[in-house]
């Protein structure tokens, strides 16, 4: 079974972790840094050693999102942002083949104690089974 394992953060983090730290979130040193990169580094070469691995990828701060939609004619409304009061967004993901959600859950549980600095804001890893059955499943006759 195929599961998207989800991290969160908001900008504050991802600024923190630039050197601007903040009330929310604390500033991440050279140490911190090194410490969050080595153990996902270590998650990914297990999971690609077992074959559970499918993808994984960190994404850019929230700054750099942009929210597409459409008004009430269809025609396309793009916002940039989010900005600083964002609530937290997806940070990164692994996809991950996996026998069951125990097997996934143990990951998700490895991943949750990464390594950060003291104060920094923690946020649950999020499991989402993908679901792969065909289109005809759900259409009615």
């Amino acid at each position: 079974m195929k599961y998207l394992v989800m991290v969160q953060g908001s900008q504050v983090d991802y600024d923190a972790m630039t050197g601007k730290g903040s009330e929310q979130s604390p500033v991440w040193s050279e140490q911190d840094l090194k410490a969050m990169f080595e153990h996902m580094g270590s998650i990914n070469n297990d999971l690609a050693e077992s074959g559970e691995l499918v993808d994984a990828q960190g994404l850019v701060e929230p700054g750099r999102t942009r929210f597409v939609s459409v008004d009430k004619d269809g025609r396309p409304v793009i916002t940039d942002g989010p900005y600083g009061e964002t609530k937290e967004l997806l940070a990164g993901y692994w996809v991950l083949d996996c026998a069951d959600l125990d097997r996934v859950t143990e990951i998700a549980a490895r991943v949750a104690r990464c390594p950060q600095p003291a104060g920094a804001p923690e946020y649950p890893v999020v499991i989402r089974q993908i679901d792969e059955r065909p289109a005809s499943e759900f259409l009615t006759t």
